[in-house]
Order: C-alpha cells, then sequence, then structure tokens
C-alpha cells in the first residue's frame, strides 16, 4: 500500500483542485498533510523537509524565471495601453474587406498578443472583449467568431516569446540534466528556454498558417458565415496602419530576434520587450501614472500566482519523490507493453486530461518533472517533447466540454450566444491541433531542425 501513495496523493490533489481551492495551497497543503501523516507513522522522514529552504532559494535565485514578470509586463503594456486595440484595428483595414478579412485579423493580431503573454485567459478575453462585437456587428457566423477568438487565444503555449515556454524551458531543463546524469553521463549536454523558443518558431509558424488556410477555404464555401467589412467601416489610411502595425511588429521581431542570434538571453530580451512596450505606449500618448500603475499592480498579481504555483508545487515535488513518486512512475512505464510509444501516448493523454482541471504553470511545475526525466532516458528529445507538451496542453484548453479558452470566452460572450454554438465551432480548430501532433510525431524535425541549425548543435 505505501507504494502507492505517490499516486493517492496526485488523485487527493486533484480532487482538491475541482472543490475549488486554491491551487498553490493545494499542491502545498497536500503534501505537508501526507508529509505530516507519514511521520505519525514513521513512514516519512522529516529531515527531507529540510530541503524546502534550498529549493526556494533555488527559485528565487534562477535568473532564467527573471524573464517572467518581465515578459508579463510587456504584454499587460500592450493590452492596457491600447496598443493591441490599435492593432487589430488596423490589421482589420488591411483585410477586412476581403471575405473572412476581419478573422485573418484577429488570428495575426492574436499571435502577437500571445506571444507577448502566453497566458490563455488574458488573451482570449482581450480578444473577445476587442473583436466578438465588432465581428458579431459585421454579421459573421457567432461560432466561427467565437472559436477563432478561442483558438488564437491558446496560441500562447506555442509562440515564442511566451511564459509557458519560459517556464517550461526551465523545467526541461533541470529534467534532461536529471535524465543524463542517471544515464551515467556526468558531462551531461544541456537544453535552454533559448532552444524551445527557436524549436517552437516553425510549429507555431504552422500552426497559424493552418488556421488561416482554415478560414479562406471555410469563408469561400460559406460565404455567409465571414462577409466583407462594409463600406465606410474600418477606413485608414496607408500611414495609420503602418503606424499601427509596424512597432508592436518590430517589438516582438527584436525580442525574439535578439534570442535568436544569440545576442540576449531570454531574461536580457524580456527586458527589452517590458522597456520598448512601455516606450511605445508612451509614444503614442497612451501611457499615463495610472495606467503605468495598473499595468504594474497587474503584473505584479500575475507574476505572484506563478511564483506561488511554483513554490507549492516544489513542496509537492518533494514529498511525491520521498515517498518515492519517480521510482513507481519509472516502473509503471518500464512495464508497459509497447515500449516507449506507449509511454509516451500515457503521457500525453493524462497531460490532455489534465489539462480540463489544471492550467499549464500547475502542469508544468507538477507534472513534467516527474514524467519528463523518463521520457528523455527513453531517448525522447528535449525540444521535441517539449513542444509536443505545449501543442497538447493547447489542445487540451479547447477541447469541450471543460478547455478553459471556451470558458473564458463564455464569461465575455453575449448571453445570446449559446454555449452549444461555442462548442460546435471549436471542432475544426481542434482538428488542426492533433494534425499538427500527428506532423510533429512524424516528421520531428518540424521542432529540431532549426536548433540544431540555429546552435549547430
Amino acid at each position: 500500500m505505501l507504494e502507492f501513495i505517490p499516486l493517492i496523493m496526485f488523485a487527493v490533489v486533484c480532487l482538491v483542485l475541482l472543490l475549488g481551492y486554491p491551487v498553490a495551497f493545494s499542491l502545498a497543503g497536500t503534501a505537508l498533510i501526507f508529509a505530516f501523516g507519514g511521520m505519525l507513522f514513521g513512514v516519512f522522514d522529516t529531515a527531507l523537509l529540510g530541503a524546502m529552504p534550498s529549493r526556494i532559494f533555488g527559485t528565487m535565485s534562477n535568473v532564467t524565471l527573471i524573464a517572467v514578470p518581465l515578459f508579463v509586463f510587456m504584454g499587460v503594456m500592450l493590452e492596457k495601453s491600447r496598443l493591441a486595440e490599435e492593432l487589430l484595428e488596423n490589421m482589420a483595414s488591411v483585410f477586412g474587406k476581403r471575405r473572412g478579412g476581419l478573422a485573418f485579423s484577429v488570428v495575426l493580431v492574436g499571435m502577437l498578443l500571445a506571444a507577448s503573454t502566453g497566458i490563455v485567459g488574458a488573451t482570449v478575453v482581450t480578444m473577445g472583449l476587442m473583436s466578438l462585437p465588432t465581428m458579431l456587428k459585421q454579421r459573421y457566423d457567432p461560432a466561427l467568431a467565437t472559436d477563432t477568438i478561442c483558438a488564437t487565444g491558446t496560441l500562447g503555449q506555442i509562440i515564442p516569446p511566451s511564459i509557458a515556454l519560459v517556464l517550461l524551458g526551465d523545467i526541461l531543463s533541470s529534467a534532461y540534466q536529471q535524465a543524463q546524469l542517471s544515464q551515467g553521463i556526468f558531462n551531461p549536454k544541456t537544453v535552454s528556454v533559448g532552444d524551445l523558443f527557436v524549436g517552437a518558431l516553425i510549429p507555431g509558424l504552422l500552426l497559424v498558417a493552418l488556421y488561416l488556410l482554415y478560414l479562406f477555404v471555410y469563408t469561400h464555401w460559406r460565404h455567409d458565415a465571414a462577409p466583407p467589412i462594409e463600406r465606410g467601416d474600418g477606413e485608414a489610411s496607408w500611414r495609420q496602419i503602418l503606424s499601427g502595425l509596424l512597432p508592436p511588429i518590430v517589438l516582438i521581431v527584436v525580442v525574439l530576434g535578439s534570442i535568436l542570434v544569440g545576442a540576449a538571453t531570454p531574461s536580457e530580451a524580456a527586458g527589452v520587450g517590458a522597456l520598448g512596450a512601455t516606450l511605445l505606449a508612451f509614444g503614442k500618448g497612451q501611457l499615463d501614472f495610472s495606467r503605468l500603475k495598473e499595468v504594474a499592480r497587474t503584473s505584479l498579481t500575475i507574476t505572484s500566482m506563478v511564483f506561488l504555483i511554483l513554490l507549492g508545487a516544489a513542496i509537492f515535488s518533494l514529498v511525491f519523490r520521498a515517498y518515492g513518486g519517480d521510482e513507481l512512475i519509472h516502473a509503471i512505464f518500464e512495464d508497459m507493453p509497447g515500449g516507449r510509444i506507449s509511454a509516451l501516448l500515457v503521457v500525453m493523454l493524462v497531460i490532455f486530461l489534465l489539462g480540463f482541471i489544471l492550467d499549464f504553470i500547475e502542469i508544468t511545475f507538477v507534472v513534467v518533472p516527474i514524467v519528463a526525466p523518463i521520457l528523455l532516458v527513453l531517448g525522447f528529445d528535449p525540444i521535441w517533447l517539449g513542444i509536443m507538451i505545449a501543442v497538447n496542453l493547447q489542445t487540451s484548453f479547447l477541447t469541450p466540454p471543460f478547455g478553459f479558452a471556451l470558458f473564458y470566452l463564455r464569461g465575455v460572450a453575449p448571453p445570446e450566444i449559446a454555449t452549444t454554438t461555442i462548442y460546435r465551432g471549436v471542432v475544426p480548430f481542434i482538428a488542426i491541433q492533433v494534425l499538427l501532433l500527428v506532423l510533429l510525431t512524424v516528421w520531428p524535425e518540424l521542432a529540431t531542425w532549426l536548433p540544431s541549425k540555429v546552435y549547430e548543435q
């Protein structure tokens, strides 16, 4: 019975989360209850909890994680200063007169906004408030309008630079070193957040291209689903369009490009992005003290949430490993028929299902450190594995009836739009993401080729 305590711990955490308790306190509280219970029965060594301060200090001194608050600040600044809204208006001026053009604009602007924040809820809500009323006013099919926004909002999982990839890259870096040390490799190779950024470029852009291709085909097949913007709406001069489009695009290119060419680490590039977003807002007259205060407060709230969950997950991981959780999971995978392919399928299925009740932060901090070392020992490439997990989570957040993106949009959509309408329209986008997972499985080079060329691995 004792060997199954780690699985019982995991089940209890899921139950507590379903009851509505905060994630960070659920993780830490459950772990401490099991630890103290183990002390009472003499099956848990109290000295193991003494490692907690060093873990917390390691988190505090982790330079990579400095990128988190900076990228959050950059995304929030673009959102709160109306730069994203202005970008959408100008993009609509370019594409809006074509059939489906407004949907194309939503995808492209959402891609940039998602890359800046990486927070699914923030992107879906922002794009829903900005673009959904306009799309409905222009007589767009409600199912197409709502689910274009939902699908675009989840792009923050895969489009670099994003918080999701920063956190996932940091965890995979530790897991990769742990996997190599367990194999007796005492001069281990490393994988960085920058590697994951580069590896995500081709899959991310491919996914956006597939979205746009689907919208093009669907809107030309169903002429009434996405009519052109009516004459007189969305008129703007090319000077206005370029002044709205170029600065945010240049900012994203500079941030990502500085990482790709090795001129800056992700943390340094995040600092450039935060400063650049602030200067853009100031230069366009959209920044005053009250708005700066609002941006700072929102950034602090989101960053505090991320790191509090990280600390809760660290406590959970410590107790989980103390009860032999790593060995148990490893033994389950070794005894599984079908070898490493079966192990990968089971992990992906578990992560997909957990995506219904956990956000990407919790899954990254709790699940990935447990399963990633085992999968890496089995020979999977760490960059490819990270991209697969990101796309898998993105698909989970979009899948009815529990997908987070659907719930977020339901909260800002007009009451006359039925929930079943949202569920119905999202199916093609789910199919596109599953197609991307299949393509990545068949051609892992989609994720690994560019890093090998950029970094000459």
